[in-house]
């Protein structure tokens, strides 16, 4: 009757090893640590980096604890946050000897002193919150009319070219505030201008005014179509933002909305406001434009002239100097996609893009009338641009499809691409609030977080086992490898620990033992109707499921609406809460019925359990005998 097939223990026994295994990690705490990243797109980390690094260190008689390669970033680890501090200055001057133009990040950081037979075992400690592991917060204000100007310069040059491809003789257009101004000498050009604008631009509206021949036609957003521009500029931002953040390698970043025209950016574990403002500002534009192939600019190129007037130069990544005209041909508004692949005819590696349906129309223009000269693609950051790639235009090119290749590697195929996606700012930003969270009061918070869920539980232990007696140790294991499942399950699904998900985590004890609480009073019932031991535990268990399953699901579905609604520190809560009800499920009725039926399943002749004090009305069948107090009770049969 209470006996577990073996499967069923080997299932607990499973989950209890997975369980201690996973959650081992979150105890070992963090070291401090200095991190390499690029510190320009262009830049990439490899081997010689970390040789330079270690070689720098070794001189400098620093030694790291540990050193190595994440995806995007070199982290070295060291012992006392003194030899953090010189280590980030002698890697930052090896690294970059030019202070003014630096091509690494390097910032301080915190990485988890997991060892490595755990990591091997991709058992990693859960990411904790800025308010634990501490860390910068950054409110951002975004420029909208910058946007709106943004967007009016655009519309422009697309009007200029509907009404040149009409042959529509207008006399100016020029941009006064938020409103384009066309300048007309008849009514008949006025006419037809405002026909061709308003059929192709429907996010304008027109007024005519002036008088002849000084006729002008104003354009302005519609209200619609503001609100339009203003929502997509704060969604590429926020993109942006997660691009270049995401390159750092800080853990489990928060970038979001928060209202109209604000972004909240918090970088837990960087403690380097400096460095986090200047990740902050990589920001990226790309541009296309024809190489001068003129005589002059060869010669320039070769270092032996002079650049052209209207041309410039700029270098390529290796070094290399290019010498492009001024006139911009493309931007990265103008890119939907870029993809690393491979050409179709010799297999060689390439780099696919798709335009959109302006950028396609101008890059066939602009191909078929420079067949067998150089085009480049140039990225520029913080003010300073960078040739990505010059190819040969073969043919002329339509469609919006686009193919760069030639003597390319695979990875300088991935890592072009890569260049190309990186966004822009749609509209500049300004800090208009930071905050600096210190790794000591993130400490202090988790050890308190840390107390009350101790205390808690401690708490719980001393009544269950008090008020149920053995029975309250069963249920006491069964909260301990409740609240080793949550910890576990929090780790391997590397969610984020903040102090309202510490809170859950202590509510989850609550609420868990109340299982055990319904299981152990059932059998009480059962005992009080003079069921025999053995047929009361089994009543016990089968009859207090339904409550169980009926009360835990009506407080999942509280749970999953805060998941779906909430955002922030309520998310937190909600995540922790909706995982600690499925593991109490598991380990308040499977766990502890396997420990009840190890204990006590094997004796065929049970004559009392031990669950506390039964109170029980006076006998009124004399069949049946009232049981002593105390901590065991005994029944008769």
């Amino acid at each position: 009757m209470n006996r577990y097939p073996l499967w069923k223990y080997l299932v607990i026994a499973v989950a209890l090893i997975i369980g201690a295994v996973y959650t081992l990690p979150n105890f070992y705490g963090e070291a401090p640590a200095v991190q390499v990243s690029p510190g320009k797109t262009a830049v990439r980390l490899t081997n010689d980096t970390m040789v330079r690094i270690e070689i720098a260190l070794k001189d400098a008689g620093i030694a790291p604890d540990r050193t190595h390669f994440e995806p995007n970033s070199i982290k070295t680890r060291f012992v006392t946050t003194d030899d953090q501090l010189q280590a980030r200055d002698v890697i930052e001057k090896a690294l970059n000897p030019d202070a003014s133009n630096p091509s690494f990040v390097v910032a301080l950081n915190l990485v988890p002193r997991t060892p490595a037979w755990l990591a091997a075992l991709n058992a990693s400690p859960m990411y904790l919150g800025l308010d634990l592991r501490g860390g910068v917060h950054f409110m951002l204000q975004v420029d909208m009319q910058a946007a709106l100007t943004q967007k009016l310069d655009s519309l422009g040059a697309d009007v200029r070219t509907v009404l040149r491809d009409k042959s529509i003789r207008y006399g100016g257009i020029e941009r006064q505030g938020q409103s384009l101004v066309l300048r007309a000498r008849d009514k008949a050009t006025l006419e037809a201008a405002d026909v061709a604008i308003g059929q192709q631009f429907t996010e304008l509206d027109l007024v005519q005014g002036g008088t002849t021949p000084n006729l002008t036609l104003t354009a302005t957003l519609k209200p619609a179509a503001e609100l339009d521009i203003q929502a997509q500029a704060l969604k590429q931002n926020i993109t942006t933002l997660h691009n270049r953040i995401n390159e750092l390698g800080v853990s489990e970043p928060v970038i979001q909305q928060q209202g109209l025209d604000r972004i909240v950016v918090q970088l837990p574990g960087v403690q380097d406001t400096a460095k986090a403002k200047d990740i902050l500002g990589r920001t990226a534009t790309l541009e296309v434009r024809l190489v001068d192939e003129s005589a002059e600019g060869r010669a320039a190129e070769n270092g032996s002239g002079l650049v052209p007037f209207g041309s410039e130069r700029y270098s390529d990544r290796d070094g290399r100097a290019v010498i492009v005209k001024r006139a911009v041909l493309l931007t990265g508004d103008n890119l939907d996609d870029a993809q690393a692949g491979f050409d179709s005819q010799t297999q060689e590696p390439a780099v696919h893009l798709n335009l959109d349906a302006k950028g396609a129309r101008i890059f066939k223009d602009v191909t078929r009338d420079n067949v067998g000269k150089r085009m480049a693609i140039l990225l520029f950051e913080k003010g300073k641009g960078e040739v990505v790639t010059a190819p040969v235009i073969r043919t002329e090119i339509g469609g919006g499809r686009v193919q760069i290749s030639g003597q390319m590697t695979t990875q300088e195929a991935a890592d072009t691409s890569l260049l190309l996606r990186a966004g822009a700012l749609a509209a500049p930003m300004e800090i208009i609030e930071e905050r600096t969270i210190g790794p000591s009061l993130g400490a202090e918070n988790i050890a308190k977080g840390f107390d009350s869920v101790t205390w808690g539980f401690i708490a719980i232990v001393i009544f269950m086992c008090a008020y149920y007696a053995l029975f309250g140790v069963f249920s006491s294991l069964a909260l301990a490898f409740n609240l080793l499942l949550l910890v576990a399950v929090l780790s391997l699904l590397q969610a984020t620990l903040t102090l309202p998900g510490m809170a859950a985590m202590a509510l989850a004890l609550g609420m868990a033992i109340d299982a055990n609480v319904l299981i152990n009073e059932r059998i009480r019932e059962e005992l009080r109707a003079g069921a025999s031991p053995q047929a009361a535990i089994n009543a016990g268990y089968e009859r207090a499921w339904g409550t169980i399953f009926d009360s835990n699901i009506t407080t999942l579905i509280a749970g999953v609406a805060l998941l779906a609604f909430g955002s922030g520190p309520v998310r937190g809560f909600a995540v922790v809460h909706c995982i600690g009800i499925l593991t109490s499920m598991f380990s308040a009725v499977m766990f502890s019925r396997g420990v009840v039926n190890f204990w006590y399943g094997r004796q065929k002749k049970l004559k009392s359990v031990s669950i506390g004090t039964i109170w029980k009305p006076k006998a009124s069948n004399p069949t049946t005998t009232n049981a002593a107090t105390g901590a065991g009770v005994a029944t008769t049969e």
